[in-house]
């Protein structure tokens, strides 16, 4: 199959049958690119995640522009990216002509109850598949445990702060510290 069609569909498949957004499409981003398809690979993966937080749109455009683009160049990017899109476009398309009807059926309003554990549970297993195959040091377990704590702090009370300044301070804080502390290990081993 051309690569351009390969793309699209795979990542038409992924719009079309994952729920709840861009961090629920990781876990399976990630089966289809790196475990089936092998376009890319675990640490790719990993750092793609990264870039995708950080610059604007949704993570789940960026992570299948970005396939898109390693494996055909812009064509390849465009066809992934239009792959994920597409889907969830038609569908909500066609649900907005019905909307005010549609969320009164009762087992779809149930439904919708059930795709949001769904959900959760997606979004957890996506960062525990990136956690086991990070390898964290120390510090970076203490940055990690810092991060928790003040995303459970800021939800606990309702604080408004956006999780770019968490991630801004975390990639601060790895800055300033990790450098001197690898200095200080290759100083160890000398000795």
């Amino acid at each position: 199959m051309p690569i351009l069609l390969e793309l699209f569909l795979t990542f038409a498949k992924i719009g079309m049958f994952t729920f709840g957004g861009g961090y629920a499409m990781l876990s399976i981003i990630e089966n289809a690119c790196v475990e089936r398809k092998k376009w890319i690979t675990h640490e790719e993966m990993m750092n793609l995640v990264v870039i995708a937080e950080s610059t604007p749109g949704p993570i789940a455009i960026n992570c299948a522009t970005f396939v898109g683009y390693k494996r055909g160049k812009l064509l390849g990017a465009i066809a992934a990216t239009l792959g994920v899109v597409l889907p969830s476009f038609v569908i909500i398309f066609v649900i907005s002509f019905f909307l005010d009807h549609f969320l009164e059926i009762v087992w779809v309003a149930n439904a919708f109850k059930g795709i949001k554990i769904a959900v959760g549970i997606l979004i957890v297993d996506a960062a525990l598949k990136m956690l086991k195959k990070m390898n964290l040091t120390p510090i970076q377990v203490g940055i990690l445990a810092c991060a928790v704590c003040a995303i459970l702090l800021i939800s606990f009370f309702s604080w408004n702060i956006s999780s770019m300044v968490l991630m801004l301070s975390a990639a601060l804080f790895s800055i300033l510290i990790l450098p001197f502390t690898k200095s200080k290990a290759k100083e160890g081993s000398k000795t």
